[in-house]
């Protein structure tokens, strides 16, 4: 088998993965993704699309993320495998789609807006 390169993307994150046969191993930006995600909910959400096939022990991920926060990382790189895991084997995609792998989270922040303190928060209003 040959490696697999597909992309995830989630607000400002972006995660370019390596899938091929292997171990096990998920490697994040030359880091254990234990290492990198230290809280089990993050390590759950990466992991979600290998155990919802039964595979986490059958191929080693290689992971490039830069942008964005935490979380949006780890959907990011959750996105990314479960398009690996689509290209391997086109069956799995009803069962990826159902649990919404597939499917990039649209929401953005939104900018801040001249003479207001955030984007959307204002000034207390004073009447006199």
């Amino acid at each position: 088998m040959e490696i697999i390169n597909t992309i995830g993307r989630r607000k400002s994150a972006v995660a370019r993965i390596y899938l091929k046969e292997g171990k096990g191993n998920i490697t994040i930006n030359n880091r254990e993704f234990k290492e990198y995600f230290p809280t089990e909910v993050l390590q759950y959400v990466v992991a979600q699309p290998l155990s919802v096939l039964n595979v986490k022990d059958k191929y080693d991920i290689k992971v490039n993320l830069e942008g964005g926060g935490v979380t949006g990382q780890a959907e990011a790189v959750r996105m990314a495998i479960a398009r690996a895991l689509v290209k391997i084997n086109e069956e799995d995609k009803p069962a990826m789609r159902s649990n919404g792998f597939l499917t990039r989270d649209p929401r953005e922040v939104e900018r801040k807006k001249p003479g207001r303190k955030k984007a959307r928060k204002r000034f207390q209003f004073s009447k006199r």
